[in-house]
């Protein structure tokens, strides 16, 4: 292997957390994967990653090689597409993140369009509702609701993300329904939770102020998707994105509450890493998914 395979190989085995994951995907045994771990070490005169019989983690020196690599093995896969595909051509992986329900609803519908145009290109769609390091993890584009908080990430807005809260009409004819915020201490709520923490403190506009109530419930879950069906089957009161329950409200299986009390909505983003130039791929997805989210 050459330093830029080699570089290739270091990605993986970030991306991966293991030797011997990354050595499978270049059909190398974990002893020649360390012999080429090694080799780099030496060369640039310092240990990259700190290694345990369990984990695996990036020291100083491998952080800062970890962002010039992804540059150099990106590049190298544009310019290798354009000389052999053409210059219109894309082709090369795109690996990105999104939430369950807007995954699933939203985003693959996207994507499906995109890849149909540009069949040479792979996606790989990692769908969770918890925090992503995109540079950590190896994604070249993140989904995410609400502001941006990590200054190392650019961002390009999406939509603007309003919550609802919802019940199914069978939960409303069974228990009644809230007229005011205060009275959902008096019904079941779902709750999503976002590894240790629990959404129990909804945000409702009281005269013109932001409130928080604080909700319980007896279902909770990490996955919003989840927390949907339990919704609509009539289990609970949800706090759910338009974005996640549109069809349902259309299709009547599920009623909006308390609206005048809506807070004002946060913002839904398509993030990247700063710092380095995107593929021309990774640029062509993130247009296709804001014009798709505009429309």
């Amino acid at each position: 292997m050459d330093r830029l395979d080699t570089l290739a190989l270091f990605l993986r085995i970030v991306e991966k957390g293991g030797l011997a994951a990354a050595g499978r995907d270049f059909s190398l045994s974990p002893a020649a994967v360390t012999e080429r771990l090694a080799g780099l070490e030496a060369y640039y005169g310092a240990r990259l990653l700190n290694r345990t019989t369990r984990s695996i983690s990036l020291t100083d020196e491998g952080r800062v090689l970890l962002e010039g690599a992804r540059d150099l093995v990106s590049e190298a896969k544009d310019l290798e597409a354009r000389v052999r595909l053409g210059v219109e051509q894309l082709s090369g992986p795109i690996r990105i993140s999104a939430p369950f329900d807007l995954g699933r609803h939203r985003v693959a519908r996207t994507l499906d369009r995109f890849m149909a145009a540009h069949p040479d290109v792979t996606v790989d769609l990692s769908l969770t509702d918890g925090y992503v390091d995109l540079v950590a993890q190896g994604h070249d584009l993140g989904i995410r609701f609400g502001d941006l908080k990590d200054s190392s990430l650019h961002a390009r807005k999406l939509g603007d993300n309003r919550r609802l809260v919802c019940a199914s009409p069978d939960y409303l004819k069974r228990h009644g329904t809230p007229q005011h915020p205060a009275d959902l201490a008096d019904h079941n709520c779902l709750l999503m939770r976002f590894g240790d923490n629990i959404d129990q403190e909804w945000p409702f506009m009281l005269e013109g102020k932001r409130r928080i109530f604080v909700v319980r419930g007896t279902r909770l879950a990490n996955d919003g998707e989840l927390v949907r069906r339990w919704c609509c089957e009539g289990h609970g009161i949800a706090l759910k994105s338009n974005w996640d329950i549109g069809e349902d409200l259309a299709a009547g299986r599920l009623v909006e509450l308390l609206p005048a009390f809506e807070p004002p909505p946060s913002s839904l983003q398509v993030i990247y890493p700063g710092g380095r130039k995107l593929p021309k791929r990774v640029r062509a997805l993130t247009d296709a998914l804001c014009e798709d989210f505009a429309a």
